[in-house]
């Protein structure tokens, strides 16, 4: 089933929306949707079929932009995750190519490296931003894009700013919910991997994870908390600080699946097993989740589908801005969901 976007006037369909729904890649659906003859005839006609059923409007982009030049936007990363990035500039080259977008990609040494990068962008002739986490967070970024006049949507936004658009989901909810999954399987010893301090999401997901032990009464052990930066090193080196506390974890929740598969490292060098020993979770279900043994139990942030949409938000911007039109920020909220694999299981299970 294709997910639902909360957004004021309707839902958004994207490309991995009918892939999902057909059970075939995002890469299959565009070559119907461009009329590639490589495509099995079966598949072309459910693909075909998911698009009428879901309303999904490929050239839509394209088409509003038919009378105008070419959009360019930029992205602006800088994040640890080679995971993440893979799974976000599948959703931005999936979108930018459909409605036609020449695409600037450019990195940075985080906020205070941005504005070299950004300079350098609007001398190519970028319309606009779209800014990956933690970038899209930075008010100094944010402040460098606005003196430039550049309009930009922020993805896996956790600050909510009314003045920006925005495509993320509620990482306090999400971390509550992972959290209250570990203590119905009952772990009450629960350790938690920060993400990187500059990153506003690990704050917010860290207050998620206190909320749902306060409210089991569980008390936090300090011992038990430890601070990643997003990296498998990060990740290894904080489970191992915990596993060798005297009274250690039976369960460890990671802010993402780089530092959760480190964790999962960790465990099996020290002679333990995973889920058997230490349940270990993690946060984004990248591909990383499903490359490591056990596969990672974690949340799944519908990552591609949300740089998608802020394809189609830039886009709406630069459009609004070329005609000399006022344009209303959006701020949308995609679902996340728990996925149970095989690195979780009930406390006491060995």
């Amino acid at each position: 089933m294709a997910r639902k976007v909360s957004r004021r006037g309707g839902n958004i369909v994207t490309i991995h929306d009918v892939a999902r729904h057909v059970g075939v890649s995002p890469m299959t659906v565009s070559r119907v949707i461009n009329g590639e003859k490589n495509v099995r005839e079966e598949t072309r006609a459910k693909v075909l079929a998911s698009v009428e059923a879901l309303n999904y409007s490929p050239n839509l982009a394209a088409r509003s932009l038919a009378t105008q030049d070419s959009a360019r936007i930029g992205l602006l990363y800088s994040n640890p995750s080679v995971a993440f990035l893979s799974e976000f500039l599948v959703g931005i080259l999936s979108e930018s190519s459909q409605s036609g977008a020449q695409l600037l990609i450019e990195s940075c040494e985080g906020p205070e490296g941005a504005t070299a990068a950004l300079e350098k962008m609007k001398a190519n002739g970028c319309d606009g931003v779209i800014l990956s986490p933690p970038l899209s967070d930075s008010s100094r970024v944010a402040k460098v894009l606005r003196d430039m006049d550049l309009p930009f949507v922020g993805v896996a936004m956790a600050r909510p700013d009314p003045q920006v658009c925005c495509v993320t989901i509620d990482d306090f909810k999400a971390a509550f919910s992972m959290t209250k999954r570990l203590i119905e399987l009952g772990h009450q010893r629960i350790g938690f991997i920060k993400g990187h301090p500059n990153a506003y999401a690990s704050q917010t997901r860290f207050e998620g994870f206190e909320a749902a032990m306060q409210k089991a009464g569980i008390t936090v052990d300090p011992a038990l908390v430890a601070q990643g930066y997003f990296t498998y090193r990060s990740g290894f080196d904080a489970a191992e600080r915990m596993l060798n506390c005297k009274d250690r974890p039976t369960a460890i929740f990671a802010s993402n699946d780089d530092m959760a598969a480190g964790a999962v490292a960790t465990v099996h060098r020290m002679g333990l097993d995973v889920p058997d020993h230490v349940t270990i979770v993690g946060f984004d279900d990248t591909a990383m989740a499903s490359s490591v043994w056990p596969e990672l139990t974690t949340v799944r942030q519908p990552i591609a589908d949300m740089a998608a949409l802020s394809v189609r938000l830039m886009n709406d911007q630069i459009r609004a801005k070329r005609l000399g039109k006022p344009f209303e920020p959006v701020r949308e909220i995609r679902d996340f969901a728990l996925i149970e694999r095989q690195s979780s299981a009930p406390v006491g299970t060995a």
